[in-house]
């Protein structure tokens, strides 16, 4: 069940690439991904819940909020996914 902010935030999203964010309800960052198409990619984890295999349905359950970093491309998407999970060291 995705709460009224998340629903919010899905609806803005831009279709360009990026990083993005996704924290519990404490805020703290429990994954890091990248994407081509934020848009695209950040709603597949919340819909059509059949198909994620059990971590990522474990993840989806415990996401309260998320954030995006919108870059130039991909390879600068991919840079700076690496950068925020050393940074970060998220759970999943």
């Amino acid at each position: 069940m995705i709460n009224e902010i998340i629903a919010e935030k899905l609806a803005l999203l831009p279709n360009s690439p990026g990083v993005y964010i996704m924290k519990d309800a404490e805020g703290t960052i429990i994954y890091v991904g990248k994407a081509v198409v934020l848009k695209n990619r950040v709603s597949q984890y919340f819909q059509n819940n059949k198909s994620h295999s059990a971590k990522v349905k474990a993840m989806v359950a415990r996401i309260a909020d998320f954030d995006i970093i919108m870059v130039g491309t991909e390879v600068e998407a991919l840079i700076l996914e690496c950068k925020l999970i050393k940074k970060y060291r998220p759970k999943y």
